[in-house]
């Protein structure tokens, strides 16, 4: 599971940010970050691809299974502001 949100970044204005769960048993690592970056470079612009990714247990979803990427984004823009 997956889920992209624009972050506030003070020198960009606004990055691409990917939050990802990862498959138990999948440990996050600097070098699956780099690869998964890797990947979508390939089939993206470079203003497109994630210039940063969090892993996370769980992504926020509404009661039908959608994910809440507003939530996501106001969790970012808590982080910038402190």
């Amino acid at each position: 599971n997956a889920a992209v949100v624009g972050a506030p970044d003070e020198t960009r204005g606004t990055v691409v940010k990917a939050f990802i769960v990862l498959q138990p048993g999948t440990p996050p690592s600097a070098e699956l970050e780099a690869e998964l970056q890797a990947h979508v470079r390939q089939y993206l612009a470079p203003y497109e691809y994630p210039k940063a990714i969090v892993f996370i247990d769980a992504l926020p979803m509404t009661t039908t299974g959608k994910v809440q990427r507003r939530l996501l984004r106001q969790r970012e823009e808590e982080k910038f502001k402190s």
